[in-house]
């Protein structure tokens, strides 16, 4: 079993040091163990776009908190998700296999594997991946974790988790979708 050092909240007052730590053990994940999620929270009239998408939540099977990290797999003709910018969660892909056609406000950009892009919180840049391709793209999705995150989806009438609607999407001007 691989052990991993994890620094515990007790600091002994100098520079960064920290005097007590505990051992916890870091358990290997197989990305294709986990179950996949494959339909989408869009409103019903927007959720095909997105489809055939896999996501696979490695980062809360590692027990993580304030990072999501998912495992997507992104089938011929779907997109990532509707172009979207957040106010409080950055976002940062790698891509693993295929190819994707990265759209944002600047224009469409091809990513292969080993590319990587991020997307700071609140730049309002709209973003997405689309595969274009003939076989699935396969990318790791990163982002922190804030309730006070929304989003807004500069292509449509539609937000997410406004301060006015949490957890739901709503139109532009707050209307139930």
């Amino acid at each position: 079993m691989i052990e991993t050092r994890v620094r515990s909240r007790y600091h002994d007052g100098m520079a960064g040091r920290y005097t007590r730590g505990m051992t916890t053990p870091a358990t290997p994940i197989n990305p294709q163990d986990l179950p996949a999620r494959t339909g989408s929270g869009y409103p019903k009239a927007l959720r095909q776009r997105v489809l055939p998408r896999e996501k696979r939540a490695l980062g809360d099977a590692a027990g993580l908190t304030r990072i999501g990290v998912n495992h997507t797999t992104l089938g011929p003709g779907a997109q990532s998700a509707l172009r979207h910018w957040h106010t409080h969660e950055d976002e940062f892909v790698y891509v693993l296999a295929g190819e994707l056609v990265l759209v944002t406000d600047a224009g469409e950009q091809l990513l292969r594997p080993g590319q990587c892009v991020g997307f700071p919180a609140g730049s309002g840049d709209g973003h997405h991946l689309q595969n274009r391709g003939t076989v699935p793209a396969i990318y790791l999705e990163i982002s922190n974790r804030d309730p006070e995150d929304s989003a807004a989806y500069p292509d449509e009438d539609l937000r997410w988790n406004a301060p006015d609607a949490r957890g739901v999407f709503t139109r532009r001007d707050g209307r139930p979708y």
